[in-house]
């Protein structure tokens, strides 16, 4: 699916030992940017798949921060944004727009939505253990 939507590579990691393979495929020098929003278990291998003054866009992260980090530790001038919604996003007209942009670019065939699986409402838990044991894709529709 990843490679469907234009990705020219993948690496599938249930830990965190993918920095050395994305380190090999961007030619040694690491990756412009990695995205994280997993936790603290993949902060470190974020930060070592990035090349020189890379950047770590760290967003919602789902199991926790990195804990306290010494900023004179941070390696090869990497830079790191935190992305929080209420900034970019912060008044309801803006939220409107933004909603109407991604809708439109859904009915106009530039973003495609795969819907990987639809249950039950009753079946919520269900759903949520099939997304944390990695056995979905795309979006799951909860039906009421």
């Amino acid at each position: 699916m990843a490679r469907e939507a234009g990705a020219d590579h993948v690496i599938v990691d249930a830990g965190s030992n993918f920095a050395e393979e994305a380190v090999r495929l961007a030619d040694g020098e690491g990756v412009h940017v990695a995205y994280d929003g997993t936790g603290p278990v993949s902060w470190k291998a974020s930060l070592d798949a990035l090349r020189r003054c890379g950047t770590l866009c760290w967003f919602g992260p789902v199991l926790g921060g990195p804990g306290p980090v010494e900023i004179t530790s941070i390696p090869k001038s990497i830079k790191i944004g935190y992305a929080v919604f209420m900034d970019h996003v912060p008044t309801p007209d803006l939220l409107r727009a933004h909603s109407a942009q991604l809708f439109n670019w859904i009915i106009e065939g530039r973003l495609k939505v795969h819907i990987g699986g639809t249950y039950p409402l009753a079946d919520a838990a269900h759903a949520h253990a099939d997304m944390e044991s990695r056995r979905t894709t795309g979006k799951l529709l909860l039906i009421p």
